[in-house]
């Protein structure tokens, strides 16, 4: 039922009729007493009401069950349909609805506010990026269903029993299937006249042609799936949970599979997009060539920066970042006693030999040891910079060869809630000639500790908050927290070796220039080829990791804009706490606020933070 702070308070007043008036400040203490009862029963209430609302959520998704390491629908995999979707949303709103009906916002903790709040923000976000579901492509080279069903089977699916083997043999043929709902989507949005640029459809085919390359697709070596499926059988072999004939049925069982469903629908997605190519512009830029492009573009903005910044306002903070952070790397190579002008000290770290490791499986794995190396380092300072820890292990590994490519950008996948699957720092090391030497440390603290795996991993450990809030993702606080991560480890005592310093600027240099780039191509009608020169003129990043990442932005608008203004963010916040708390400013404090209620948009962590300044005042 609803009840407000006026109705106890006046409940508590006729109670206490017909007896003697007690002292002001007694009847004052029992007023706020009163409250503080109140609102800690709402919270409770609303607390349950969203475990109850999660579960129902999570049950929607068998994926998103996996990933929290929990074998719910075990066999299963989502219905990717825009039905789905739909039905999906509806859910959603009847949520919020009710949300807003059933209970009372100012009966609530600070935290719990938080909690009301991020849940309309989620719905409001889904909402907007629903009506703009048309213009995202169904399949590129970056986040495609055709190289993520395989890497999610590969790595996420446990298998420790029989049970959990018939149940990753029903889920290839449930990818199958998900996969043809998304083809579907894609003929959609196809003859709607939103296409992927040219060589998005180059990448899907080739990756797919990947997939299916090996037994028990083709002859040779086993493909990724049956070398994964062997590898599973193995281990339960191995630990006597089934007997060799039991071995041999079930290998025999996911080989049908492969072969009679999983391979028809690949074969479909190939010919599809070769059958499309032609049609594809041959000069690659951003959606504003599309009818309502513009308007996709700013939602985008909207939906990765969680602010009211247009395009116009983010260029402009790209281009005074740049110019700030070039000043910086003159700093660094006077201080190297390089002679020449920025542009010769660009040419120098992108060619010289001491900044690379050989191009092979040798080089590629000396780079995994040395990230765990740098990792290692960080891990021992983090007790001096925060209070809370993640309890979660990390593991540092080179991406699988049917998703890998030359240039790639590094990326984390996180770990269990509970432990059981550690994170994942993933590194693309095809190329190790755009894998630099320079820029590896920030970028082992960006993935790594203390960024994604330290901030994924504290959010998804939180006993103090509902659990729908240490799964939330907001991509301007999670990239915004890994950038700030990396200068953070500066003032931790890394980047001892002024290359690898200069390696950070680089890297923070890459997300300015990605402001610049980003907007310039779906705003203002750059073309790749104009957004590939900018990144030359400023930074030494190698050309062809220059060029994989132009691509991600063409085909992911906006999302690349959320790590500048996440890290600015996370910056004036503690700087306005150390403004206002002086000699009481503690930095792991300031971190642990920041850590300790998830990810949320930028306006709520300014309020907690706000929270917590006055907290410290008082």
């Amino acid at each position: 039922m609803k009840y407000s702070l006026v109705a106890l308070a006046l409940a508590g007043l006729l109670a206490g009729c017909g007896q003697p008036a007690e002292p002001q400040s007694q009847t004052t203490a029992n007023t706020e007493q009163t409250a503080e009862q109140a609102q800690q029963s709402e919270t409770e209430r609303l607390n349950a009401w969203f475990e109850q609302k999660y579960e129902e959520q999570l049950q929607q998704s068998p994926m998103q069950m996996t990933f929290l390491g929990r074998k719910d629908r075990y066999g299963e995999i989502d219905d990717l349909s825009i039905e789905a979707e739909q039905q999906q949303q509806q859910w959603m709103k009847q949520t919020v609805d009710e949300l807003q009906a059933e209970f009372e916002y100012e009966q609530l903790t600070d935290e719990a506010k938080t909690s009301y709040d991020v849940w309309v923000y989620q719905y409001e976000q889904a909402k907007r990026n629903a009506d703009f579901r048309k213009y995202d492509y169904v399949f590129d080279q970056m986040r495609g269903a055709h190289t993520f069903m395989p890497q999610f089977l590969l790595n996420f699916h446990r298998v420790e029993n029989k049970e959990d083997m018939d149940a990753y043999i029903s889920r290839l043929g449930e990818s199958a299937r998900a996969l043809e709902q998304l083809l579907a989507r894609a003929e959609q949005q196809v003859s709607e006249g939103i296409r992927a640029p040219r060589f998005a459809y180059e990448l899907i085919i080739e990756e797919s042609e990947k997939v299916i390359t090996g037994a028990p697709f083709t002859e040779g070596e086993d493909s990724a799936f049956m070398a994964d499926v062997n590898k599973k059988i193995d281990a339960l072999l191995e630990q006597q949970t089934i007997d060799q004939q039991t071995a041999d049925a079930l290998r025999t069982q996911a080989a049908d599979v492969l072969y009679k469903q999983v391979m028809p629908v690949y074969e479909q997605i190939i010919a599809f997009y070769q059958s499309d190519i032609e049609n594809t512009p041959e000069i690659a830029t951003g959606v504003h060539r599309f009818d309502g492009g513009i308007e996709f573009y700013n939602a985008m903005l909207k939906n990765y920066t969680t602010t009211d910044m247009t395009a116009d306002e983010i260029h402009q903070l790209g281009l005074q970042e740049v110019e700030r952070l070039n000043n910086e790397m003159l700093k660094i190579k006077d201080q190297v006693g390089f002679e020449g002008d920025l542009q010769a000290f660009f040419t120098f770290i992108r060619t010289d030999e001491q900044f690379f490791y050989p191009n092979n499986d040798e080089g590629a794995e000396m780079y995994i040891e040395d990230s765990k190396k740098y990792l290692d380092f960080i891990n021992e300072r983090l007790p001096d910079y925060f209070g809370i820890l993640p309890k979660a292990d990390l593991v540092v590994k080179r991406v699988e060869p049917f998703r890998e490519q030359d240039g790639a950008a590094q990326h984390y996948y996180p770990g269990t809630p509970d432990g059981s699957r550690p994170g994942i720092y993933y590194a693309h090391l095809s190329d190790m000639t755009a894998m630099p030497k320079n820029e590896m440390e920030a970028i082992a603290y960006h993935e790594g500790n203390p960024g994604h795996h330290m901030q994924i991993s504290i959010a998804q450990e939180l006993q103090s908050v509902p659990e729908f809030r240490t799964q939330a993702g907001f991509t301007v606080y999670s990239e915004g927290w890994g950038l700030y991560a990396e200068q953070l480890a500066k003032e931790m005592g890394a980047y001892q070796n002024p290359y690898s310093d200069f390696g950070r600027l680089i890297t923070e240099i890459w997300r300015a220039v990605r402001l610049v780039v980003d907007t310039g191509m779906h705003a203002k009608g750059w073309t790749e080829e104009d957004a590939v020169k900018y990144f030359e003129k400023y930074t030494p990043i190698a050309e062809g990791a220059v060029r994989s990442e132009v691509r991600r932005y063409l085909v992911m608008p906006g999302q690349a804009t959320a790590y500048k203004i996440g890290m600015i963010k996370i910056l004036e916040l503690r700087e306005k706490a150390k403004q206002q708390l002086g000699e009481k400013f503690d930095i792991r404090g300031f971190h642990d606020t920041v850590l300790g209620g998830g990810a949320l948009p930028l306006h709520i962590l300014e309020r907690r933070v706000d929270q917590w300044i006055a907290s410290q005042q008082a």
